[in-house]
């Protein structure tokens, strides 16, 4: 029996990620957190104490002044980085404390 309509799994998968933003929009925030500490580095995830997304902001806690110091500086090329890792513009601010 020769099915017509037939497509792979990572298509069919493809295809539901798209009709469902929300569920999709979840798992861009996560790729931004998981980028957040490929990206920038053991010593960066070392002092990170809480990452989150809400609203389209990156909010980072850290434990080390002197780094969050560093870090605001660089905010834009920050959050330029993390949103071509995502492969879509997440966050649009970096809120960091």
């Amino acid at each position: 029996m020769i099915h017509q309509n037939t497509q792979t799994l990572g298509e069919a998968l493809r295809e539901f990620f798209e009709g469902n933003s929300e569920l999709r929009g979840k798992i861009l925030e996560i790729r931004v957190q998981r980028g957040w500490r490929e990206l920038f580095g053991p010593m960066v995830a070392q002092y990170t104490r809480e990452l989150f997304v809400k609203n389209e902001v990156l909010y980072v806690c850290l434990t080390s002044s002197v780094l969050r110091n560093e870090l605001v500086m660089c905010r834009e090329r920050m959050m330029k980085r993390l949103n071509e890792y995502a492969g879509s513009e997440v966050i649009k601010d970096i809120m960091i404390r």
